[in-house]
């Protein structure tokens, strides 16, 4: 054998393989044409959006979204296994890209940062288990509230502690005013 040839067969072994991940799908749905459950539902969500929106009128380093889906991994987007917020808000990222979905991987890695789910007969179990878990677990989502629209005194929300864990939120304490 020449001393080129082993020197080619060296530099090929040694050489680092070119691996790249395989990329992310790119024929993502962004409509599963369900509709929402009820025009309360719709407008509890609009109201979420636009609440924030005026409230940061001049920021534009924050997203916010409602029922949309949120793509976080191949497997979820190869599967179909949608996942749609109704409402949810993402700080730090650039405010002004359109969006018809939240894909994570196209976001740097970014999750929302809190999620707000608008409950239904057909949906509080899941928002209240499968829902509070993958948010808990996988998204990491700061805050997570749920509410029914229909009933007034149903709000309920979790903070992720420093262990990562929800955990309902603590009451500040109030001072009362000494008159």
């Amino acid at each position: 054998m020449s001393p080129e040839t082993l020197t080619e067969q060296v530099n090929s072994i040694l050489d680092p393989v070119d691996w790249e991940p395989p990329m992310p799908p790119t024929d993502l749905i962004f409509d599963d044409g369900e509709p929402l459950e009820s025009n309360r539902h719709r407008i509890g969500m609009n109201v979420l959006i636009r609440s924030l929106q005026n409230a940061w009128a001049e920021r534009n380093d924050f997203y916010t979204g409602g029922n949309m889906f949120v793509y976080y991994s191949r497997t979820q987007a190869k599967n179909r296994e949608f996942r749609g917020p109704d409402f949810f808000a993402v700080l730090d990222v650039d405010g002004t890209a359109l969006r018809q979905g939240w894909v994570v991987w196209e976001e740097e890695g970014r999750y929302p940062d809190v999620i707000v789910e608008l409950l239904s007969e057909s949906t509080a179990k899941i928002d209240k288990t499968d829902k509070k878990d993958l948010y808990e677990r996988v998204f990491k989502t700061r805050d997570y509230f749920i509410y029914d629209p229909f009933d007034p005194n149903s709000l309920q929300g979790w903070h992720l502690d420093a262990q990562q864990k929800y955990q309902p939120p603590h009451p500040k304490p109030r001072r009362l005013a000494v008159v």
